[in-house]
């Protein structure tokens, strides 16, 4: 059995010999290519026409296409068009290839002029069907890629493909891209969320079993043969809605459905019959909510999703969406109706002419408009592009992510910090801007530079990017070091001879009162006399804010608290208690969880059970791997007297003033210092801090992070 006999199974004789022929025009025309693993790259092709042909379910025709498209792609010169493959196919691999012409500096990412490219190349709507598989499989590999090129290919799915699967009805596909996306675009939350999804996985089917019970007997006595299966949102779908209701994931109601599918005979009548029955015995059994009720039986959408949807509330009197199908509007709904094109005889099918009628439209119209004819259907918000960045390209075609409102000057320090200070200019376009021109997605950006240019104060009124403002703010502050150097020389000279010490907190209180903004102009005043050093002892003395050193701060707050390092046993509650409230709890220490986090229990061999963050980067692992062993835990109503200890990792600019401004936004909630490590990187021009703090609780810790984030001199900041 050859690989095409063994691949696609499911077509006929005739159907296997036509693709047999295209994939041995395109096993030799792509020879010679290989994937960014190293493998041939015919496996692409390959996995592409598995996906039209399994899981969209296209005629031959296009798996051939598919194959024909990737050979003549590489090599314009194959002739195809002598081989007898037909016009249908000719079709389908011309508009294929001139949709794999358009590159996103050719577009500028603007998702709107993409549809109007596709659809001037897609005289046949299969087009762009196959187009989102070969999309599909891109997500699917896209470890092959470099970073750049992968942050390019996610951000196109998101723009563009995703919407287009959901408006084309191809549910499945948009859900596994929306998946793909989430786990590249935002790790900790997808990890969150689908760790979530994993651990109350067995709840979910534990109300299905509770739910069905009821109606088994009379689904049966009326000669019903059904499957019962539960349908839960994508993570991207559950985050979408946590962040527009700002609730937790407990507070997302519509998590998951139960789902009905009918097996009877592909007759219409018979099918609404069916569905509107089952519908009967579910409202008979349970209260249901009328206004919750979506008929897409009566009245199919327009993509031909066919489906009947109720809100019930279950015996504990939670809401529970219901969906009722048969298994042809199931299938129609998993794959889109684009499967039974002329592949099952339907052809000419009024509900197939009324889908390529709004494949038309959608492409013709952006999403959401009033021309486009899915605007009225949508079950759930689509993606909303992008607005708070801007992509740029290099002449050379590498991608570039700034922030809205950058300009030719925060690109050119993006690039490089030298031809940043040296930037005279651009040229976007092949027209000359100046180093103040606004970006917008899409340009290419060809920098120009001066050895006579030198950075002015001027440019830190226009310039966007902390990087940017912190090398100007370097090369301007180049005269001022000396000065500064010698300040601190002597200050710290004339406190060793009085045996003073001046520690940080004192030092910024100072620089406050003397309204001084950085510790080099600070040391700059004191090097050229500005400020006595006597005026700093008479204000130390004054103050009394002189201390001896050596106190541990770690060991003061414990005594002060009057709380251990692993906290108080009455900060958390053991949902199930029965068996383990003899055992001791510890926080985990790759996670280190702070009261309000969403965490669990694992129970240890050794150490009782360690308290991990949901978030955690090993939480997948424990929970797929030990499931025996996972305990449900909560916190306890009352806020926690006791403090956590957690890590952040900060990254600022290399300035010394930046430590004072860390510590002044810690100090500035209940939060204390209790570890405190940094390292230069001269080469980047930053400080790269670690820091433990131990706060009250979750909530305290973000206001933490917010205010560390509003300092001007704070670059990024992350949660270890």
């Amino acid at each position: 059995m050859d690989i095409i006999d063994e691949k696609f199974a499911i077509y006929d004789q005739s159907g296997r010999d036509l693709i047999r022929s295209a994939y041995d025009i395109a096993a030799e025309a792509l020879k010679d290519h290989t994937r960014g693993n190293g493998h041939p790259f015919i496996e692409h092709p390959l996995a592409v026409a598995k996906i039209v042909s399994d899981e969209i379910g296209l005629p031959a025709e296009c798996v051939a296409a598919v194959f024909l498209h990737e050979a003549t792609r590489f090599f314009p010169e194959t002739d195809i068009a002598s081989k007898g493959f037909g016009k249908d196919i000719l079709t389908i691999v011309e508009g294929l290839n001139k949709i794999s012409t358009i590159k996103p500096k050719d577009t500028r990412l603007e998702a709107e002029n993409y549809k109007r490219l596709i659809v001037s190349f897609s005289t046949d709507p299969r087009v762009v069907v196959i187009k989102i598989a070969d999309r599909l499989e891109v997500m699917r590999s896209l470890d092959l890629f470099s970073k750049t090129a992968r942050e390019r290919k996610i951000l196109e799915t998101l723009m563009l493909y995703i919407p287009l699967a959901h408006q084309l009805g191809l549910y499945n596909i948009k859900s596994e891209m929306e998946d793909i996306y989430f786990r590249y675009a935002e790790p900790e939350q997808y990890r969150a969320i689908t760790n979530k999804l994993k651990s109350t996985e067995a709840n979910r089917q534990k109300l299905m079993t509770r739910f069905i019970e009821p109606l088994k007997q009379k689904l049966s006595d009326h000669g019903i043969h059904y499957k019962l299966k539960v349908r839960t949102k994508t993570a991207l779908s559950i985050y979408r809605k946590m962040q527009k209701q700002k609730v937790p994931f407990e507070g997302v109601f519509d998590v998951f459905a139960i789902r009905f599918i009918i097996d009877c005979e592909e007759d219409k009548k018979v099918e609404h019959a069916l569905c509107w029955d089952v519908f009967s015995f579910v409202t008979e059994e349970y209260e249901s909510d009328p206004s919750r009720l979506r008929d897409w039986i009566s009245n199919p959408k327009p993509n031909g999703y066919e489906s009947l949807h109720i809100t019930i509330k279950d015996k504990n009197g939670s809401p529970l969406e219901v969906q009722i199908r048969t298994k042809r509007m199931d299938d129609i709904a998993e794959n889109g109706l684009a499967s039974h094109w002329s592949y099952k005889g339907i052809r000419h099918e009024a509900t197939l002419d009324r889908w390529l009628v709004s494949v038309r439209k959608a492409l013709e119209n952006p999403l959401g408009s009033e021309g486009d004819p899915m605007a009225a259907y949508y079950e759930d918000e689509l993606t909303e592009i992008p607005t708070k960045d801007v992509f740029v390209f290099t002449p050379s075609g590498e991608l570039r992510k700034l922030p809205a409102g950058a300009t030719v000057l925060d690109f050119a320090f993006d690039i490089h910090s030298n031809l940043g200070v040296k930037c005279s200019g651009a040229k976007i376009g092949g027209k000359a801007v100046s180093i103040r021109e606004k970006l917008k997605t899409g340009d290419v950006v060809e920098i120009t530079s001066s050895k006579n240019q030198k950075p002015s104060s001027d440019w830190l009124n226009f310039v966007v990017t902390s990087k940017a403002r912190t090398k100007i703010r370097q090369k301007l502050s180049e005269a001022e070091f000396q000065k500064a150097a010698d300040g601190k020389e002597l200050l710290s000279r004339r406190l060793k001879n009085w045996k003073i010490e001046l520690d940080d907190e004192q030092l910024a209180e100072f620089l406050k009162l003397k309204q001084y903004k950085t510790l080099n102009s600070f040391y700059a005043a004191v090097g050229e006399g500005i400020i006595d050093v006597s005026e700093i002892k008479t204000w130390l003395s004054e103050t009394k804010k002189v201390e001896s050193t050596g106190i541990d701060i770690e060991e003061v707050e414990k005594k002060k608290n009057g709380v251990s390092e692993k906290g108080n046993k009455d900060d958390i509650l053991i949902i199930d208690a029965r068996n383990v409230r003899s055992l001791d709890y510890k926080m985990a220490k790759c996670c280190n969880p702070v009261y309000g986090d969403d965490v669990f229990g694992f129970v240890t061999k050794t150490d009782g059970i360690k308290i991990h963050r949901l978030s955690c980067p090993n939480a997948a692992r424990l929970i797929d791997r030990y499931p025996y062993r996972i305990q449900s835990v909560k916190w306890s109503e009352n806020p926690s007297t006791s403090n956590f200890q957690t890590t952040l990792r900060v990254i600022s600019v290399l300035e010394d003033y930046a430590v004072n401004e860390l510590m002044e936004a810690i100090s500035s909630f209940r939060a204390s210092v209790r570890k405190f490590d940094m390292t230069e990187n001269q080469r980047n021009g930053t400080y790269d801090m670690t820091v433990r703090i131990a706060v009250p609780s979750n909530l305290e810790l973000d206001k933490v992070i917010s205010q560390i984030r509003s300092c001007k001199s704070i670059i990024k900041v992350t949660r270890i």
